[in-house]
């Protein structure tokens, strides 16, 4: 399984900052996957609770483990939709996702559901992706393996890169208040090139472009994207840009 932790490790600081975190705080985490953005909320709210939920029951196995190995009590994980499970109302005073809001099929009726179960003057805290054509990862995924072809960003994934559209939705879901940060901050792909050739050609975007390929142009079209991974690489390992938007709303 990728390592996506890794990948967003220099946006781990910046979201656990502004979550804010109260000792009594109970925390709602969307889209948690392997859990680690949950476990630093359950250490944050020493006297309350976190609870991930996430669709993926593969993940959640590995964050209900990290959760036991660190000796974190206070936390659970759940495997749900969050646009659908019924949340217990009035549960949580803190709802966080990284990167794990901009899949909903109804953003609007997603977002409302968690209101629903946010207590009043409850925060939401989240990380988004801004426009693919800012992701220089993105980038160099769509001109390596696209071989000339105009391929466009994944709609799902920048669903919420337009500030307007965000704040469309969370007014319409009765949230107020709401602000963006614009965040700049490299992701990791691996230690060095191999790595990172198989993390990248997992992902929908690469899949998609290289699956309707004849071999020669399929093996023409992963040597260009090794070489321009080559260019990233460091002793440091494989590393682009990228840019997001941390998100930060409240309902009245």
């Amino acid at each position: 399984m990728f390592d996506y932790d890794a990948e967003l490790l220099r946006y781990r600081e910046p979201l656990r900052t502004a979550t804010e975190v109260g000792q009594r705080d109970h925390v709602l985490d969307i889209g948690c996957g392997a859990g680690q953005s949950t476990l630093d909320a359950a250490r944050a709210a020493v006297s309350g609770s976190a609870l991930g939920v996430d669709v993926s029951a593969e993940s959640l196995e590995v964050a209900r483990q990290r959760g036991a190995d660190q000796g974190v009590h206070n936390v659970a994980f759940e495997q749900a939709n969050a646009q659908l499970h019924p949340f217990p109302s009035n549960g949580f005073d803190v709802a966080i996702s990284r990167f794990g809001t901009m899949f909903f099929a109804d953003p609007v009726a997603a977002f409302s559901n968690i209101g629903r179960a946010l207590r009043p003057g409850a925060r939401l805290v989240m990380l988004v992706w801004q426009d693919g054509d800012h992701q220089e990862w993105s980038v160099a995924i769509r001109e390596t393996l696209g071989l000339g072809r105009t391929v466009a960003a994944d709609a799902s994934a920048f669903s919420l890169a337009d500030p307007a559209i965000v704040r469309s939705i969370l007014d319409s879901a009765g949230f107020a208040s709401m602000s963006l940060v614009d965040l700049r901050e490299p992701v990791y792909y691996g230690p060095d090139v191999a790595t990172a050739s198989d993390a990248v050609l997992g992902f929908r975007t690469a899949t998609d472009l290289v699956a309707g390929l004849a071999d020669d142009e399929r093996e023409r079209a992963i040597d260009r994207l090794r070489a321009v991974l080559a260019t990233h690489e460091s002793d440091r390992g494989v590393w682009f840009d990228s840019r997001a938007w941390l998100v930060t709303a409240q309902l009245p």
